[in-house]
């Protein structure tokens, strides 16, 4: 979501997001126009009329697990998000019986909270995760 249209959100899709994203980003980008919404999430930068980089994950139950902002000048990794996404998505469907450590990826393991993983979470980060 930003302050741009729907039209300048179209060509950045079609012309940059869609190159470093196979067909795009998977989900809708809005407008704000105004930057009432970034107003409300403190990234609405008044003075420029423009909503800093924000980024937000929010679940389908309305918390926000997740979020980053980033000075202009600073990219995102879009690659970085939608892997965010997948662990938050994998971890909502296993209802808090599995963690993920840092790097996870669909398919790589999880972590089982509990006594026995206490000191050991780098073992599984060590086997499964480091530098992938």
């Amino acid at each position: 979501m930003s302050v741009d249209s729907i039209y300048v959100h179209k060509m950045w899709n079609d012309n940059e997001l869609s190159k470093m994203v196979p067909g795009g980003i998977p989900f809708q980008m809005l407008s704000d126009a105004g930057g009432k919404v970034g107003a409300i999430y403190g990234i609405y930068d008044e003075g420029e009329g423009v909503n800093t980089r924000g980024r937000f994950i929010i679940d389908p139950d309305g918390v926000i697990q997740a979020f980053e902002v980033l000075a202009p000048p600073v990219g995102r990794n879009v690659m970085e998000n939608l892997r965010q996404i997948q662990a938050f998505q994998y971890v909502r469907e296993k209802k808090g019986t599995e963690a993920l450590p840092s790097g996870w990826k669909p398919g790589k393991a999880s972590l089982k909270p509990g006594p026995d993983l206490v000191g050991k979470v780098w073992e599984v980060w060590k086997t499964d995760m480091a530098f992938d």
